[in-house]
């Protein structure tokens, strides 16, 4: 009850100080983001839908941040940093703030709502003194070098300076040649995407002409852009606005998200992309329902608070809070793709919290970061607690780009000292700056270090996560259980069986469904020794030797992998099938940390021919499945990943039409005078050694 009393006060808070300091993002391609709380608990009335499209992504190569705050980065004292810029050597960070001080001073500086420092030393840039009224939102860089700033201010250095100015980065005066003024509400979002600069809020003029919610400005000067006409209105409930903004590096592409339903009149409940912006700019036809019924905490507005595209444009993320209801996306990160086009389009993949909430979103470097107000990720099973598979990450995530699963990256919202604030309900801003990334939060902990407001995760200390996917060899060797510590080794070429030979593998035993990943294998095993139960492990494979085995991800007992009577890893997914089951299933599988998704997705079958219900052990090799079956046969069919539909039961697996082809499945031979093997081991897999 007292997490509830919260919640609704800080929306109370903010949603009545719209008039002059609202709250959430920025950004010059990236800086931009409103709230998130913890919720109260509400059960969830029923799954997310499987999400719907043309086949997965493929693996990318992802480099990640340091998860050790660099520790020269000042503190603000009080409300907190909502955006960040940088010109040169300097970072500019802009908030709800009024005292500030370098790491390590012993005294406060008086700073309201906007300073700046030295990116090298930490120290603070004394000379850059602006003085504004109000909360700044929003800073973004002009291509001559000077610094836009968006908020919720009335006066900027003394003079009548609505919401919006361009200041001397030097000093912090104000350039009166530029004319640009929010002069009909807060600016939330600032995005500059070459000669333009697109703002976004709850304003319903600029420059003395009605646009509502977004309007775009000539970046040098300041001038309205009358070309751009895209009006979004009509609120959910409350105030309408803008709240997230963002534009592909290519510059024709925009989406928002925010508290709208309609956008030049057509419905767009939340979410909107708007194409042709190097022409005539138009509202694309592109819509979701994911974001129409309401959450279940009746206090939230909305709850798309913040969006990003990715560095190449191609997708982009949704982060939203509001409580969670069956059917939407609440308290979630769902990714789409720019390119689609439609109605009632569904996320690529979506990462349910378990009903916390998610309030900024930064896609850079193949690495979905996130921040916010939520204990977990990967927790759709847990409904303001952890359900099964949960991964712990409070407060701050980073996810792989082609599932939405948890990287090793967990830095965590702690370490804030005694007497100041230890837990705020949101992270305004996550912004990828050119040493790293930055977080803005409300509360004065990261990484287990004091950080006061803001932190920057630094790219020196990083790691690069490497593409891992099944072996993508023509050629290699299956493996077949033949009994505890052994196995068969067929040579094979994706279409012709060798000469098997025993293989020694000591640290094979108990083993059940078993597929390589990398220089990897994943192997499930049932065990009555401590810890009891079943697990699916992982082992180094190199060699042609199976390594000493671990558990992934902690104990994964959950999900039972021994009911797994086969199973294969293809692009970010675990598909398997379990005996007396005429179904192909498959979750989500993270090798980094080998995190294993906590929802279990299902694509039937369609005809008759091949029953999944009597396979035993598969291989993913060379664009065929091969599989075993309960008659000892060993058979192939095509199986292209990118053909699978995740969104219906329409997946076809027979042996008339096998997945992602027409051609039939066939039957693989053992040569003549070979020994015979009885192909009905689930323990089946290729590797290339």
């Amino acid at each position: 009850m007292v997490r509830q009393i919260r919640t609704q006060q800080a929306i109370q808070d903010l949603t009545s100080s719209l008039g002059e300091s609202v709250s959430l993002r920025t950004s010059s391609r990236s800086g931009r983001r409103w709230l998130a709380v913890l919720a109260v608990p509400v059960l969830l009335a029923g799954p997310l839908a499987v999400p719907a499209q043309a086949g997965p992504p493929t693996p990318v190569a992802m480099t990640l941040t340091s998860a050790n705050p660099v520790d020269n980065t000042p503190h603000a004292k009080d409300g907190d940093a909502k955006a960040f810029a940088e010109i040169g050597s300097t970072v500019y960070v802009g908030g709800g703030f009024t005292s500030v001080k370098a790491a390590g001073a012993a005294s406060w500086t008086t700073r309201n709502y906007l300073f700046a420092y030295d990116k090298g030393t930490g120290a603070l840039k004394m000379a850059f003194a602006p003085r504004l009224d109000g909360a700044v939102h929003a800073l973004a860089v002009s291509p001559d070098g000077k610094l836009i700033v968006g908020g919720a201010f009335k006066t900027v250095n003394g003079v009548e300076r609505r919401n919006l100015v361009q200041l001397d980065p030097n000093t912090g005066a104000t350039i009166t040649s530029w004319v640009g003024r929010g002069d009909g509400g807060l600016v939330r979002r600032t995005v500059v995407s070459g000669d333009k600069l697109y703002i976004a809020g709850a304003f319903t003029w600029v420059n003395g002409t009605a646009h509502s919610l977004l309007a775009r400005l000539d970046v040098r000067t300041g001038a309205i852009d009358p070309t751009f006409q895209i009006d979004a209105s009509v609120a959910r409930t409350s105030q309408q606005l803008v709240w997230g903004l963002d534009v592909t590096p290519d510059g024709n592409t925009l989406v928002a998200v925010g508290n709208f339903t309609k956008v030049n009149g057509l419905d767009r409940n939340q979410v909107v992309l708007v194409e042709g912006l190097k022409g005539t700019p138009k509202v694309a036809d592109w819509s979701t329902q994911r974001y129409v019924a309401p959450c279940t905490i009746s206090g939230f507005p909305f709850y798309a608070r913040d969006v990003d595209f990715s560095d190449d444009g191609s997708y982009f993320v949704i982060a939203a809070d509001g409580g969670r209801s069956a059917g939407a996306y609440c308290d979630t990160i769902a990714r789409f793709e720019t390119a689609t086009r439609g109605r009632a389009i569904d996320g690529t993949w979506v990462n349910d919290t378990g009903h916390d909430s998610v309030t900024s979103i930064e896609a850079a470097d193949n690495v979905v970061y996130v921040g916010g107000h939520f204990r977990w990720l990967n927790n759709a099973n847990g409904d303001d607690s952890a359900g099964a598979g949960a991964i712990n990450r409070y407060g701050l995530g980073a996810l792989d780009p082609i599932n939405g699963m948890p990287l090793v990256w967990n830095p965590t919202r702690s370490g804030a000292p005694a007497g100041t604030t230890a837990w705020g309900p949101i992270v305004w801003e996550l912004w990828r700056g050119s040493a790293g990334l930055y977080a803005g939060f409300d509360s004065d902990g990261l990484g287990n270090e004091y950080h006061g407001r803001l932190g920057l995760f630094p790219l020196a200390g990083g790691r690069t996560v490497p593409a891992t996917n099944a072996p993508a060899a023509a050629s290699g060797y299956l493996y077949l259980g033949t009994g505890d510590g052994k196995t068969a080794r067929v040579p094979f070429n994706g279409t012709t069986l060798g000469t098997p030979a025993t293989s020694s593998q000591p640290n094979l035993t108990a083993a059940g469904a078993a597929f390589s990943i990398g220089d990897k294998l994943y192997w499930s095993r049932t065990t009555a020794a401590a810890p009891q139960g079943s697990y699916l492990q992982v082992s180094t494979f190199a060699g042609g030797t199976v390594g000493a085995p671990w558990v992934s991800s902690g104990f994964n007992d959950w999900y039972k992998p021994s009911t797994m009577s086969g199973a294969f890893y293809l692009d970010g997914r675990m598909y398997y099938t379990k005996a007396g089951t005429n179904k192909l299933f498959y979750r989500y599988l993270e090798p980094d940390g080998s995190i294993i998704g906590c929802t279990e997705f299902t694509l039937p079958s369609i005809g008759t021919g091949l029953n999944w219900a009597n396979v035993r052990g598969m291989a993913w090799v060379n664009g065929k499945l091969v599989y075993g079956f309960t008659d000892g046969a060993l058979r192939a069919v095509p199986f292209d990943g990118t053909a699978v539909d995740g969104g219906a039961a329409v997946v076809i697996a027979t042996s008339r039409t096998p997945i992602g082809s027409s051609t039939r499945s066939a039957l693989l031979l053992s040569p003549r005078g070979a020994p015979p093997l009885k192909w009905t081991s689930p323990t089946l897999f290729f590797a290339t050694s």
